[in-house]
């Protein structure tokens, strides 16, 4: 026999190999998930929740009418917001042209059907409301807007002039506490001294001044502030316990707008500064691959945590009292070339990237996180629906969302958690119901890991690429190994 002798760079060398080829081979040490159950990060105070943006496929006469309404009373979500937006001018503005001497124009019927629909479906839950859009005919304007005489039709010009006819706000302040008169205290005296009746006594807990006033009018933050004071003024003395949330930009690259807003000395005497909200989208470059997605996506969700983290320092610095809502969260591929075909796997990589801003915001301490949309479709921001508008069924990103406000909300109680991987996030929560594990796997493969001892029997429920338009999967655990798969999101009861 002959003696073979190793030297240590050839040891080295061998076991390198072994344990690439083991990891080729599947054999590699699955990832460890670690828990101290007795260290705290924080007190949970963000509910999971979404957004309802009013179009024509929430009609009555809709084939997406009663599968979404549906959907969105099984949510049982708290806060949720709805918004009549511009493009709909006939269902979002209530008074569309401007009163005479001897007439005004004030108009319901295209909204109330919505908003009574909306309304009983939320039943039970407070709701964030945001009539946003402003009459345009109160704008200095060259010449008159035209809008279709179809409600249905979609008209993005409606939003035009940069000045408002009245710098004192009063006719800007007095179209929006008729309209909230309207819904709350059965109807309202107009200008001309005829009173309207609604027989709406809705509570609105909490109202959004205007929506993304960046982009809509391109107002300052000065301007805008001026509006928010006019209209909180005005709304306060109909409803003094209403909430009201301000900002609510589209673009939160810079502090120009917390710093103006949030700065209690740049507001009337009186007027509150109660909340603030933003909102974020992540979108991919227009020839990006949809398998670079999972990467564009989480790295473009830091750079907003980021942007969050400098926002938060602004707002406990000048008006630390005031809360934030983060009221619309999602992807939009508008505009890159998927061939009008969205990959499957799109709404779980959506959803994964959603569950992660929930748990990153929850540890900064925001109140609100909500995700984005209820129902899109072809021309209304497809890439953004929870809805599947070909059949009415809900998709992985509204099943991720009720899995999560579900399972967590204000008052649990984050553990220390960590995983030895850059792919999964982790987070422990001790709630009312006892102790759960929330994992989201932030890429297109399956991942194994290694969970501790006690997790053994533990109930999972899950959305993956595997369950679709389906509700949750749900299995028990027979040892503390587990399988993600790719972009699940997954919640594991103890």
């Amino acid at each position: 026999m002959r003696t073979i002798i190793f030297t240590k760079t050839a040891c080295m060398a061998l076991l390198s190999s072994v344990l690439f080829l083991s990891t080729q081979h599947g054999y590699a040490q699955n990832k460890k998930v670690t828990i101290e159950w007795d260290k705290t990060l924080v007190v949970s105070k963000t509910t999971a929740t979404l957004q309802v943006v009013n179009n024509p496929m929430l009609n009555r006469n809709s084939s997406m009418h009663e599968g979404s309404f549906s959907a969105l009373k099984d949510m049982k979500a708290d806060y949720v917001r709805f918004v009549p937006w511009f493009p709909y001018a006939k269902s979002a503005v209530v008074e569309l042209k401007e009163p005479t001497a001897t007439e005004t124009f004030w108009d319901f019927s295209n909204a109330d059907h919505v908003v009574e629909d909306f309304m009983k479906a939320t039943e039970g839950h407070p709701v964030v409301m945001n009539f946003s859009t402003i009459p345009v005919w109160m704008f200095r304007l060259s010449k008159p807007v035209v809008i279709p005489n179809d409600p249905n039709q979609v008209f993005w010009d409606y939003n035009q002039g940069f000045e408002l006819r009245d710098p004192s706000m009063k006719e800007l302040a007095g179209y929006f506490s008729r309209l909230f008169s309207w819904y709350t205290k059965g109807g309202f005296t107009d200008e001309l001294g005829k009173f309207h009746k609604s027989n709406y006594h809705y509570k609105f807990p909490y109202w959004e001044v205007l929506n993304e006033p960046d982009l809509e009018h391109n107002i300052s933050p000065q301007m805008y502030t001026k509006m928010y004071d006019a209209i909180v003024t005005e709304l306060k003395k109909i409803s003094p316990e209403t909430k009201f949330v301000g900002i609510t930009i589209a673009y939160a690259s810079s502090g120009d707008w917390f710093e103006y807003f949030l700065n209690p000395k740049n507001h009337k005497p009186g007027v509150p500064l109660e909340g603030i909200s933003y909102h974020f989208y992540a979108t991919p470059a227009a020839d990006e691959p949809f398998e670079s997605w999972q990467y564009t996506f989480f790295n473009l969700a830091n750079g907003f945590l980021d942007r969050t983290r400098y926002i938060e320092s602004i707002r406990k610095r000048l008006s630390p009292k005031v809360f934030t809502h983060i009221n619309e969260l999602g992807c939009i591929i508008d505009g890159v070339d998927y061939q009008g075909v969205i990959p499957p796997e799109y709404w779980n990589l959506a959803g994964s990237m959603y569950a992660y801003l929930y748990v990153q915001l929850t540890k900064m301490g925001i109140e609100l996180a909500g995700e984005s949309q209820l129902v899109g479709y072809p021309t209304q921001f497809p890439d953004v629906s929870m809805m599947n508008w070909k059949n009415s069924k809900p998709n992985a990103r509204y099943w991720v969302l009720k899995l999560l406000k579900d399972n967590f909300g204000p008052g649990d109680v984050l553990k220390n958690t960590s995983v030895n991987s850059q792919d999964v996030v982790a987070q422990a929560f001790e709630t009312s119901k006892g102790k759960k594990l929330l994992l989201i796997n932030k890429r297109n493969k399956t991942i194994q890991l290694d969970l501790p001892e006690n997790f053994k029997k533990g109930k999972l429920s899950y959305v993956d690429v595997s369950t679709g338009e389906n509700h949750a999967g749900q299995t028990t655990l027979s040892t503390n190994a587990i399988t993600i798969k790719p972009f699940s999101v997954t919640v594991i009861d103890l």
